[in-house]
């Protein structure tokens, strides 16, 4: 998987400023009590002047993970690569280990790691069935199938790329969800990329909205 920051506007001077707009006044950089002044507009859900900010990501994930990102919406826009037009040989992720069921029904997975090959076999299910899938695509398009059509016997584990562009505020709504406990380690993964990079360049309006309760 992979998360590459494309671009990126404003900072935690923006947010200031947009706050202080309210008064008809502006900053050229960060003063004393600016910094108190964002954690006190994160701890009262004052989300506008965070909104003012934005990140741009071009993601590579599985389908199974884009699918669970892709429920977040507001204050986000997604553009996602079809196969309707590309017909070029999928990618597929690997896990790099499989993990138990929860006991927990409200939880994905355990820390248990299974073994899905006990009996050592040359190809496990898992790669039995991405080979089947993928020389069933191949032969529909070598039929004439549509790719838009073709593509529907690929598994959720084909890799799938989209852009990711929003605001501050939003991509911590994302974050706060996907890096709590009990979150799935896949979509973690992505949030913690996402986290990362909104650091650098927001130190201290993503310090004040990740602490803040949803």
């Amino acid at each position: 998987m992979k998360v590459q920051l494309i671009d990126y506007m404003g900072s935690d001077l923006t947010i200031v400023n947009a706050a202080r707009v309210s008064f008809s006044k502006q900053h050229s950089d960060l003063q004393d009590g600016d910094e108190k002044l964002i954690n006190y507009l994160a701890s009262h859900k004052h989300w506008s002047p965070f909104a003012h900010t934005s990140l741009q990501f071009r993601i590579k994930a599985p389908i199974f993970v884009a699918r669970q990102l892709a429920k977040h919406q507001v204050g986000l826009v997604w553009n996602e690569v079809s196969r309707r037009y590309v017909s070029d040989d999928p990618e597929f992720y690997e896990p790099e280990h499989w993990r138990g069921a929860a006991e927990n029904k409200k939880q994905g997975s355990s820390d248990e790691i299974i073994d899905i090959n006990q009996h050592d076999q040359m190809v496990d299910p898992y790669h039995m069935s991405l080979n089947k899938a993928l020389w069933t695509y191949k032969h529909l398009l070598e039929l004439g199938v549509s790719p838009e059509q073709a593509r529907m016997v690929l598994p959720q584990s084909a890799y799938t790329e989209w852009y990711w562009t929003g605001s501050l505020y939003a991509f911590s709504r994302v974050c706060k969800l996907r890096l709590a406990e009990d979150a799935q380690a896949e979509t973690s993964f992505i949030a913690k990329e996402i986290d990362s990079r909104a650091k650098m360049f927001y130190n201290i309006s993503w310090d004040a909205l990740m602490k803040e309760e949803n």
